[in-house]
This record gives C-alpha cells, structure tokens and sequence, in this order.
C-alpha cells in the first residue's frame, strides 16, 4: 500500500503509537510551526518499525544552518530537554534539534537537501517498501533486531544480506524495488 509521507494523515489510521503521535504532532503545531521548511516526518513510526525508545524523526530542508537553528531555539527551546547543534553529516552541515513532550523524544533535523531527497526519506521509502513485498515475519523480524540494540539499517541490511555500509547498501536498492 502506498504512503504519501508528506502528510501525516495516515498516521491517524495507524496503530496506537502512530494515533499517539498524530496527536501530539497536532497539539503542538510542531509541523505547522516547520511548514517553511519542508518538514517531512521519518524514521520507524511511520513505518510500523518503531521501539519502545523510537523517537519522531521530522527532517527539514533549511538554505541557511544559523537561521533555523536560531528559529528553532524561538520555536522549541522552551520544551523539555531542549538542546540544537550544528555538525556535519555526510560532508554537509545539518542543524539538530531535540526535545520532550508527553510522550515523545522529538529530532528535528535540517540540511540544505530537499526532504524528499534527504537520506532520512530515502531509507523510509525504501524499507517500507521492503516491508511490504517481505511481509509480517519480516517486520517482526526486524523488531527482534532492534530490540536487540541493532539500527535500523543494519538490521535490514543484516537480514537482507546486504554488504558494506547498510546506510549506502540500502540507498542502492531505490531503483531495484518497486
């Protein structure tokens, strides 16, 4: 079944934690206060992989680093546990935001990459995609793994035997799925 992960509507169809997530995402504008941004939410929530310790993933696309971080520091810095950084990921700087609400480690990530091009969307695209063509055991499968204390990348990477960095070993399957 095909997501349109630029919208989180889905999310208030999903399982409880992803119902939980709609919510708080609402309650707090947290899109809405990003929506220049481009904001895309990733990682293992919206893709029914999460963990009790996943946190909500939102990448941003941001053309200048000290102007978001400074915009994320007025928008978020009053929220528990707020910290933002700036450092390099993948020879380009990303700014990184981190707080608490309720029930939720929130991570706002941005770099100057359009989010649909982002790594972060990538994988998400990609291993929903293995999802569904691998099924439930597959999914319970990587649950297991990451229990376990392994990444999410490298636990699909693991159980589809994919060599090397499963971050870029993951990136070249874009063109074989679909």
């Amino acid at each position: 079944m095909a997501i349109n992960f630029k919208n989180i509507a889905y999310l208030k169809h999903g399982n409880q934690r992803q119902r939980l997530a709609f919510s708080e995402l609402n309650k707090y504008k947290i899109l809405e206060k990003l929506k220049k941004y481009n904001p895309i939410l990733t990682g293992t929530i919206p893709i029914d992989i999460d963990i009790a310790e996943s946190d909500l993933d939102i990448i941003c696309e941001c053309k200048n680093n000290a102007e978001f971080l400074a915009y994320l520091q007025q928008e978020f810095s009053t929220y528990k546990n707020f910290k933002v950084y700036t450092t390099l990921q993948n020879n380009i700087t990303a700014t990184i935001a981190e707080f608490r609400t309720e029930h939720f480690l929130f991570e706002i990530f941005g770099q100057d990459i359009p989010t649909t091009k982002q790594n972060a969307y990538l994988h998400m695209v990609i291993e929903h995609q293995i999802l569904q063509e691998k099924g439930v055991d597959f999914k319970q499968q990587i649950k297991e793994l990451k229990n376990s204390g392994i990444k999410t990348e490298p636990a699909f990477a693991k159980l589809l035997g994919l060599k090397g960095d499963p971050y870029a070993a993951l990136l070249e399957l874009k063109d074989k799925i679909h």
